[in-house]
C-alpha cells in the first residue's frame, strides 16, 4: 500500500540516482574482494573486512530503497547487475588499488548524500540518507586510517602554522602575477585543493588505464584513453601550480595496473562509472574555482572543467548510442492534454 505521503517527483529521482550508485559499488567491491580472497593465506583480512563490511551496509539500505518504491507503485531500477561483474577475471589493479578505490566512492557518495538530503521530504527517505552517510563516513575513515598505516596515502605537505591573523587589504591578492611578475605564494586553502585533485586524479588514472586495457569495443577504449590523458593533464597543472609556489609534493596513487586483458567489469559498468566519477570532478572543479583566490587559478579550474563537461557529454553519447544509459523516471506528457 502506498504511503499516506506518497513520494514527491525529487524523492523518486534521487532514490533512482542512489540506487544505481549502489548498485555499482557493490559490483566493484564484488570483484575487489574475490580477488583478496583468492590470495588464500596471504589475503589482507583487515582489507577484505572494510569491504565486506560496506557491502552488506550498501545492500541493506538498497533494500529499503526497494521497498520504499515498492510501497509507493514505482518501477524498481534495474542498475548495475551480476551480469555487468566477471568474478572469474584475472586480478587488474594491485598494491592497495581496491581500498584506494573505495575511499574515493565514499568521498563521491557523500556528496551526493548532501545533495539527496536536501530535496528529501519523507521521513523514511531521509533516514535513508541520514544512514548512509553515516556508513560512508566510518568506511571514509577505516580507509584512510588502513592506507596511511600501509604507506599508501600520502599526506598534504607541511606549512609553518600561522600565528596571527590578518585581512586582506589589496587586490593585488586575487592576481596571479603582480606588478613586478612575482607570485603570490598559495594559501592552504588553494594548497590543500591541489593536493586533493593531485591524489584524485591519480587513482582516476589507474581506475580509467585497467578500463582502456580491457574494452572490447574500440570506440569505447579510445574513450577511457581520452580521459586518461585529461587526467594527466590535471595532475600536471595542479603540480605545476605547486613547484610554481616552491611546494614539495610526493603525491602517488600507489596501486598499479597489470598486465590483464580480461575485462572484471561489462563495459557499461566502466562506462556507468566513468560518468559518475565525471560528476563528481566537475562538483571539486567548481569548489576549488570558487574558493581560490588567486585569479590565474580559478581560470584554470574553469577551464578543466569546461574540459571535463566536454568529456562527459561524449560518453553520454556512447552510453545512450549502445543502450546503456537507464532513463531515470519523468514526469507526465501532459503538453498533447
Amino acid at each position: 500500500m502506498a504511503a499516506k505521503n506518497p513520494l514527491s517527483a525529487s524523492e523518486i529521482g534521487t532514490l533512482w540516482l542512489t540506487y544505481q550508485e549502489k548498485t555499482l559499488i557493490m559490483r566493484i567491491l564484488e570483484y575487489f574482494q574475490q580477488k583478496a580472497l583468492e590470495k588464500g593465506q596471504d589475503a589482507d583480512r583487515q582489507a577484505i573486512n572494510i569491504m565486506g563490511g560496506l557491502w552488506q551496509e550498501l545492500n541493506h539500505y538498497v533494500e529499503i530503497i526497494i521497498e520504499i518504491l515498492v510501497n509507493d507503485g514505482v518501477a524498481i531500477p534495474v542498475g548495475l547487475t551480476s551480469e555487468d561483474v566477471n568474478l572469474n577475471a584475472p586480478e587488474l589493479y594491485q598494491n592497495g588499488f581496491d581500498l584506494m578505490f573505495t575511499r574515493v566512492l565514499k568521498e563521491v557518495s557523500l556528496g551526493m548524500y548532501t545533495i539527496n538530503m536536501n530535496m528529501a521530504y519523507r521521513e523514511d527517505v531521509m533516514s535513508v540518507y541520514e544512514g548512509l552517510t553515516t556508513v560512508s563516513q566510518k568506511i571514509y575513515k577505516l580507509c584512510t586510517h588502513y592506507l596511511l598505516k600501509k604507506g599508501i596515502l600520502t599526506l598534504p605537505p607541511k606549512v609553518t602554522p600561522p600565528i596571527t591573523t590578518e585581512f586582506i587589504n589589496n587586490l593585488s591578492y586575487l592576481k596571479g602575477l603582480n606588478l613586478f611578475g612575482e607570485l603570490r605564494p598559495l594559501n592552504n586553502i588553494e594548497l590543500g585543493y591541489l593536493h586533493h585533485g593531485i591524489e584524485a586524479n591519480n587513482i582516476g588514472l589507474q581506475l580509467i588505464t585497467g578500463f582502456a586495457q580491457v574494452a572490447e569495443d574500440k570506440e569505447v577504449r579510445q574513450y577511457f584513453i581520452k580521459g586518461k590523458n585529461l587526467a594527466l593533464k590535471q595532475i600536471k597543472l595542479f603540480e605545476d601550480l605547486l613547484l610554481e609556489s616552491d611546494v614539495q609534493f610526493s603525491v602517488t596513487s600507489g596501486a598499479t595496473v597489470t598486465n590483464s586483458t580480461v575485462a572484471p567489469f561489462s563495459q557499461k559498468l566502466m562506462m556507468v562509472c566513468i560518468f559518475f566519477l565525471n560528476g563528481f570532478s566537475l562538483v571539486g572543479q567548481s569548489f576549488g574555482s570558487f574558493f581560490s583566490l588567486r585569479n590565474d587559478i580559478s581560470m584554470k579550474n574553469a577551464l578543466i572543467a569546461k574540459e571535463i563537461y566536454d568529456y562527459n557529454e561524449e560518453g553520454i553519447k556512447l552510453l545512450i548510442k549502445n543502450r546503456w544509459l537507464e532513463e531515470p523516471p519523468q514526469m507526465e506528457n501532459r503538453s498533447n492534454k
